[in-house]
């Protein structure tokens, strides 16, 4: 009897569509602040500097800022059918303007993105959609070789994931790099603080267990029957732990469902009754399909893999533009010390020692020591995120930090939705600074989440008429 795979199917399509809702929701509530006409970093002054085969989308010609909020709440909207299975029931064509339209408004939204969609859970989104237009409708049999690609993308996302590690920070080696990731990792939940204050031993454990299961457990996962279930299941309880101890967007929910393909209808016909399925007659040329697609992801597969054996290996890197067959890994290094940048106005005179500064307060990001970690995740504060990735550089690396600063002097209104407190909502301030500080989880019995001190200034005291400021957005086109 030769396998089926058809709740896996149901699990994986459903699933992935409401991933595609979360990253579209993404779009409509942040793109115009980051990236449209009055965002930090507008897309129309990229689009000028590039060509559409570097970056495809459907943009090119209009880019405004309604075509965009449009376009984000038309691609929810083909989620959102996706997850009902309005398009599976339509049949072939139906199922492949829905998937196949969702595949290319994302793409589109990426390749315009810069540094705010640079990051690997994109592509992965972006290769893992792609497969999904293979998927047939409910009423034909899944065919075997789409579980197939679906398990080797796996296999190369969690073994990437281990070789990185490897390969990188020395605190792998030693098995201490978990008492660090849950403190310093981008933006940490509630629980991040539970976890830190495991035993010491507990953190050796959970290292040693994670290249267990990164450099390990892939294997299985080639395997059918029940060792590809012990692949899919460790690999399933990995990625739970990463989403209850920190806000990774949607990495690791994305991964999660790339396991349900470790998984035929003959394990869930354990738990419950799992139907026939009426294979639809005369589809050989959707087959014909299927199989050149195979062929294609075999043939680009080849730049992966030679990276997966590279003792130069390329961390999330995609090797054309339309993020097809990409490389992955993550946390090949791990910081030892929490830098945060905390911003703050004033009305006042900035060299006077009375001054009395005022602090912005961000939706996901560490701020004020008293307020908990924020669930957010599988949705992603791509704000919040990049201002831990400043906070270990300096902005001559992160030009857009200047000009957040003029928006906030302006009190630029779609750049404020991103924050979640402006304390100059009335009337903009006449001086911004942002000073940067060292985090660290509060020790037990403390009333608040935090503790910091300064470790100096990030950015000076800037206003709208200081030349360093009017310099930078002169620089990059801003004004």
């Amino acid at each position: 009897m030769m396998e089926s795979y058809e709740v896996a199917r149901v699990l994986f399509l459903k699933s992935l569509a409401l991933i595609y809702c979360v990253g579209f929701l993404n779009v409509v509530n942040q793109y115009l602040g980051l990236l449209g006409e009055k965002g930090l970093l507008p897309v129309g002054h990229f689009i000028q500097k590039v060509t559409w085969k570097r970056c495809p989308t459907v943009f090119w010609m209009n880019y405004s800022d309604s075509v965009l909020k449009a376009a984000g709440w038309f691609g929810f909207l083909l989620g959102v059918c996706a997850f009902f299975g309005f398009s599976e029931r339509s049949g072939f064509l139906w199922h492949v303007l829905v998937w196949g339209g969702m595949w290319v408004l994302y793409l589109s939204f990426v390749n315009i993105g810069q540094v705010f969609y640079g990051f690997g859970w994109e592509s992965l989104l972006l290769e893992t959609g792609f497969v999904a237009i293979f998927f047939p409708p409910e009423n034909v049999e899944t065919p075997v070789i789409l579980i197939w690609i679906l398990r080797w993308l796996l296999f190369r996302l969690m073994f990437g994931a281990g070789l990185i590690k490897l390969r990188g920070d020395k605190c792998w080696w030693d098995l201490t790099c978990m008492y660090y990731y849950y403190e310093t990792q981008p933006m940490p939940n509630p629980l991040s603080w539970y976890f830190h204050q495991l035993k010491p031993w507990m953190h050796r454990t959970s290292t040693f267990f994670t290249h267990f299961v990164e450099l390990v457990i892939p294997w299985a996962v080639l395997f059918p029957g029940v060792i590809g279930y012990v692949g899919g299941g460790f690999s399933a309880f990995f990625m739970l732990m990463l989403i209850v101890s920190g806000n990774l967007s949607w990495l690791n929910y994305l991964s999660l469902l790339l396991c349900f393909s470790c998984f035929d209808d003959a394990f869930w016909s354990q738990f419950f009754s799992v139907g026939p399925i009426h294979t639809m007659p005369d589809h050989w040329v959707y087959l014909c399909f299927v199989y050149g697609y195979a062929a294609f992801v075999a043939y680009r597969s080849w730049e992966p893999a030679k990276n997966l054996v590279s003792r130069h290996q390329l961390m999330n890197t995609s090797y054309d533009p339309f993020h097809l067959v990409n490389s992955y890994g993550a946390f090949g290094s791990i910081t030892r010390r929490r830098f945060e940048i905390i911003i703050e106005g004033t009305s006042g005179n900035p060299f006077d020692e009375e001054c009395v500064w005022k602090e912005y307060e961000f939706k996901g990001k560490p701020g004020s020591v008293s307020v908990c970690p924020p669930q957010v995740a599988p949705y992603h504060m791509r704000l919040d995120w990049l201002m831990w990735f400043a906070a270990m550089g300096s902005y001559h690396h992160h030009p857009w930090t200047v000009h957040l600063v003029k928006k906030l002097l302006e009190n630029e209104k779609v750049v404020m939705n991103l924050l979640k407190y402006n304390p100059f909502a009335d009337e903009p301030p006449e001086y911004i600074r942002a000073e940067l500080y060292l985090y660290k989880f509060a020790p037990w019995g403390s009333k608040d989440w935090w503790v910091r001190e300064r470790a100096g200034s990030f950015l000076p005291p800037m206003s709208l008429d200081n030349d360093q400021l009017l310099e930078y957005c002169r620089r990059y086109g801003w004004i």
